[in-house]
């Protein structure tokens, strides 16, 4: 909304000026400033959203290459080792693990599969390489939606500060 009606700053209470006559005969100012705070507050609620989904995904990152570089140790080195397993919050034992072709992965949703190993290989680093694309993304959407913040913020301001000066002017000439 901001860029096509209110781009650039030179001549911008002409522009404003322009709208808002363009928009006189079905809407005052307070219309349109209550129009751009609704913008507004809908890009916030994009942009909270965005930034949990940025946040889930910066903590599952971690947990796939783990996860990844577990399965590899495991594909490279076809003998028994010992690893810490966690049985629950601050609970961890010794396990053994045994020479094995086959691993489990949790999916989510309390699904886990059977997964041979070089599938599971396969699946995570297609996991983890899909995860750094979605991140770059939503780094990208959030910037975009911050762009549009503040473009919105400032058309408030530009809107506000016109219809007080066509106010204070209106009000000289009585």
């Amino acid at each position: 909304c901001g860029r096509e009606i209110f781009g650039g700053s030179s001549g911008i209470n002409a522009e404003y000026g322009g709208y808002m006559k363009e928009k006189a005969t079905e809407k005052t100012a307070t219309d349109v400033l209550q129009n751009f705070d609704e913008q507004l507050h809908k890009y916030k609620y994009m942009e909270l959203n965005l930034m949990q989904r940025k946040k889930r995904l910066r903590g599952q990152i971690p947990d796939i290459e783990k996860t990844l570089e577990i399965v590899e140790h495991m594909l490279k080195k076809k003998q028994e080792f010992n690893t810490h397993f966690l049985l629950s919050d601050q609970v961890h034992t010794v396990a053994r693990v045994p020479p094995t072709d086959k691993v489990f992965l949790w999916l989510g949703a309390n699904t886990m599969l059977e997964y041979s190993i070089e599938e599971a290989v396969t699946l995570l680093s297609k996991n983890l390489s899909t995860a750094v694309v979605n991140a770059g993304q939503l780094d990208d959407d959030l910037e975009y939606l911050s762009n549009q913040i503040t473009t919105m913020e400032v058309n408030m301001a530009r809107v506000y500060n016109w219809d007080f000066k066509r106010r204070k002017a209106a009000a000289e000439k009585k």
